[in-house]
């Protein structure tokens, strides 16, 4: 236990290491908060869908050599949240349809492009950093660390904000519309949210394992809980804590960060799953 305690006292003192924490910190409370109303929509899986579009958009940032890919990043997955939700819409093609074939499409346009235009000795090697995650989450520079801060705030001061419009279209999107609440509206202001975090976590989890940061802190929270706001404040706890033991977890033993906070994260859900169990008398 003390050699565990002074490697960690070693690490704490480096810069990287705090900025690496706190950045996977912010995009863990940010992803758990919004998780709890996707699910409730039953529309959790956009997150893996836009993944894929931000590794698209990412193969194109890197063909053209852009140096900071992240506004563009950004800007692209952005604006195919607001193109999936449209789809989603329509009557003739479903939200699970119209997230199958934008991701998928995403996904393939973005690995022919690393492998016909990267000038990478190993494709292979960047490909499979970028969709599982990759120590680049510890070498972050100061301003990728301010701009993680800034969205993030970003992200939770509207969440806030808009906190009882957002209950409202979650659990009955007709009865909001009735009341004169701009539904469509606040459900693009949702896709955009969910659009930025998603960006935020590839450095954290790689395209692939977005999803987890989503949906498992949410799943955990249902399971003890019944109060939307109860599920919140649980499934943000849940998701920070978890992704800073991942994270630990990570630099103490060298093992990949994404994979590392997803596999803490499905050990928690069976705690909860458990207590959830417990709870309702063996149901």
């Amino acid at each position: 236990m003390n050699v565990i305690i002074d490697k960690l006292v070693m690490y704490f003192q480096y810069p990287f290491v705090i900025n690496a924490l706190i950045v996977g910190v912010l995009i863990a409370l940010c992803s758990s908060m919004l998780g709890v109303t996707l699910v409730l929509k039953r529309y959790s899986f956009i997150g893996d869908g836009l993944s894929h579009v931000a590794f698209g958009a990412m193969a194109v940032a890197a063909v053209m050599g852009f140096t900071d890919d992240m506004p563009v990043i950004l800007l692209v997955t952005t604006a195919f949240a607001v193109l999936l939700l449209r789809t989603g819409q329509n009557a003739k093609i479903k939200g699970d349809a119209a997230i199958a074939m934008i991701s998928v499409g995403a996904l393939a346009i973005g690995y022919l492009l690393m492998n016909v235009f990267s000038t990478s000795a190993n494709v292979s090697g960047d490909v499979c950093t970028t969709l599982f995650g990759s120590t680049s989450i510890l070498t972050l520079t100061k301003m990728q660390v301010w701009m993680c801060g800034v969205l993030s705030a970003v992200v939770i001061g509207v969440f806030f904000l808009f906190y009882h419009k957002i209950f409202a279209i979650t659990f009955d999107e007709n009865f909001a519309r009735a009341v004169g609440t701009p539904v469509g509206t606040y459900n693009l202001l949702l896709a955009v949210l969910i659009a930025v975090i998603i960006v935020l976590a590839m450095n954290l989890v790689g395209s692939l394992l977005i999803s987890a940061l989503v949906i498992f802190p949410a799943l955990s929270a249902m399971r003890v809980f019944n109060s939307f706001r109860s599920v919140i404040i649980c499934s943000a706890v849940f998701s920070v804590v978890c992704a800073f033991l991942g994270m630990l977890l990570s630099i103490l033993a060298g093992t990949p960060v994404g994979a590392t906070v997803v596999i803490i994260d499905m050990l928690a859900f069976g705690l909860f799953y458990g207590i959830g169990v417990l709870k309702n008398g063996g149901r």
